[in-house]
């Protein structure tokens, strides 16, 4: 492979549609953070999450979170539950706002935040400051859904508003309703590693007119209603551009598309890598019920998923794929669609493997003997250099020797998240800890999932996962 084979990046349509309303912003000189394309965005996002919910698009996620953070009354002195099993983007603004992000762990089916412990951190966290969390924020850790029956059940109870960050997760459904629309205020991602991309960007999903009016507010630099500029309220700029929401509604045509690309060549992992001992492709839980799907979606031309010939006779048996309007269906080994649905249905952002401990790989007797000075994924590479080639919580010399052995054979992989609470910035926050996120953390990496990636390149990283066990 003479390019390198990339994590995941969304890829631009086929069907020329960015450039058309990009090039309609420049006609009409609509460049700025607002105009056509942007208001256009919002009703695409809009019919596609259905619930009647309405959206807001930001420059990007992170801002996404601090909007929903500020519009719930979080402030100085004030406590948020968030996952620790996620990027750094879902706790970051907490501590914008002066509030302490309280870090809950992992269950080990989703690897999503774990209900038993959610409750037993609100109930701690009330007992010892006299008041409860101001939010909660489950995440969508690589597209997989989280235990939103049980979430909501208990931030219902305790009357706390729950900030979806469904940032990984666009397209992700719990029981048929997509992630993002069950809390208070729902988090997208349009980064240009997502399943679809405005090259930088993200939206903040509203439950109603009345919060979406807040929102749009805030996001708009809190302008009062005179003919000069007024302001009574800090407020940021964090509306998203002209162009790079041209750029998503070309997008959105294909969003159906990638989404079932994800789930073929999650599947093609699964199917190859299913023989090779000591590796392991985490999937959605098996689980299927009968609910009603909803009735509204996203109109979009139909789009055809290529497959390469060689392996062109991988079949996803008893996996996931989508109807011809987008809808979810269940199949089993023979192809056949089935009356049951899947309680979790993930977009399958990016498919991620464990590596057993016991697991040798080529080059092992080296991890972590330099002090990495260059990119390790991200266009800004390395900023600030470390003092030290190892912490006192990392993956292990396996997984290390293998993303190294990887990125040798022209592949990006990556370790998973550093869990929050084992940051060093966070280390004097609250945590309720099962040790679910820091062993997974351990063993755990990412695979490249996205658009591009074609069934020859799947094939060529299993051979090379092969390759390098001993």
């Amino acid at each position: 492979m003479s390019k390198m084979i990339h994590l995941c990046l969304a890829k631009m349509s086929e069907t020329g549609m960015e450039q058309k309303y990009i090039q309609e912003a420049f006609d009409t000189q609509w460049v700025a953070p607002l105009g056509p394309n942007v208001n256009a965005f919002e009703k695409d996002l809009e019919q596609f999450v259905c619930e009647g919910k309405r959206v807001v698009a930001l420059s990007n996620g992170t801002a996404a979170v601090h909007l929903a953070l500020i519009a719930c009354g979080v402030g100085p002195g004030d406590e948020v539950i968030v996952q620790s099993f996620t990027f750094c983007a879902s706790s970051h603004p907490v501590t914008y706002l002066g509030a302490t992000p309280v870090f809950v762990d992992s269950e080990p089916e989703t690897w999503n935040i774990d209900p038993d412990l959610l409750e037993e951190a609100i109930k701690d966290r009330i007992a010892k400051t006299g008041k409860k969390p101001k939010a909660i924020v489950p995440v969508a850790l690589y597209g997989m859904p989280y235990d939103l029956d049980r979430i909501m059940d208990i931030a219902n109870r305790y009357e706390i508003p729950v900030i979806e960050d469904a940032a990984e997760g666009f397209g992700s459904r719990y029981k048929g309703q997509v992630l993002g629309t069950a809390g208070r205020y729902g988090v997208l991602s349009f980064n240009g590693n997502k399943m679809i991309t405005t090259s930088g960007g993200g939206a903040l999903i509203c439950k109603d007119k009345t919060d979406w009016d807040k929102i749009m507010w805030l996001a708009t630099q809190a302008r009062e209603s005179y003919p000069y500029y007024q302001h009574e309220t800090i407020g940021y700029n964090y509306r998203m551009s002209n162009i790079c929401a041209g750029i998503g509604r070309g997008q959105m045509t294909v969003l159906n598309a990638h989404i079932a690309h994800h789930h073929h060549v999650q599947a093609l992992y699964e199917q190859l890598l299913a023989d090779v001992p000591g590796i392991t492709v985490h999937t959605q839980p098996d689980t299927l019920c009968h609910f009603e799907q909803a009735s509204c979606h996203f109109e979009q031309p139909t789009c055809h998923v290529e497959r390469s010939r060689d392996i062109s006779e991988i079949s996803p048996c008893a996996s996931l794929s989508r109807d011809d309007k987008g809808n979810m269906v269940s199949r089993n080994d023979m192809g056949n669609s089935r009356d049951d649905k899947p309680i979790y249905d993930s977009n399958y952002w990016l498919t991620t493997i464990t590596l057993d401990p016991s697991l040798k790989v080529k080059g092992q007797e080296n991890a972590y003997k330099q002090i990495i000075t260059s990119a390790v994924g991200g266009a800004a590479g390395v900023i600030h250099t470390a003092s030290t080639a190892v912490t006192d919580c990392q993956p292990n010399d396996n997984v290390e020797a293998m993303r190294l052995a990887l990125l040798a054979a022209g592949i990006e992989s990556r370790p998973l998240w550093k869990p929050m609470h084992k940051q060093p910035v966070y280390r004097h926050s609250p945590a309720y800890v099962n040790g679910v996120s820091e062993g997974l953390f351990k063993v755990g990496m990412c695979l490249p999932t996205g658009p591009c990636v074609t069934d020859e390149q799947v094939a060529y990283i299993v051979n090379a996962i092969k390759d390098n066990i001993l």
